[in-house]
């Protein structure tokens, strides 16, 4: 399971159709609430499948791989 907080830009593998690859994490839990910075939009997605999409996460302005930021559970 990955550590996620809100705020953290994650880098997805593949883009948005509008261009972007870059989402903000607006909402924790089971679902995870992230919004496109290239249009704003808003996606529920749940956990485990965007832990299978990530390919960068940006917190407080370090750039981690999502092998980084595994922890038990």
């Amino acid at each position: 399971m990955l550590h996620l907080e809100i705020d953290d830009i994650v880098t997805l593998k593949k883009a948005h159709p509008c261009g972007s690859q870059k989402w903000r994490i607006v909402r924790l839990g089971v679902d995870i609430g992230i919004k496109c910075l290239g249009c704003g939009r808003f996606v529920m997605i749940p956990r485990r499948k965007l832990e299978g999409k990530i390919r960068e996460i940006y917190r407080q302005g370090r750039c981690l791989k999502p092998k980084e930021c595994i922890i038990e559970v």
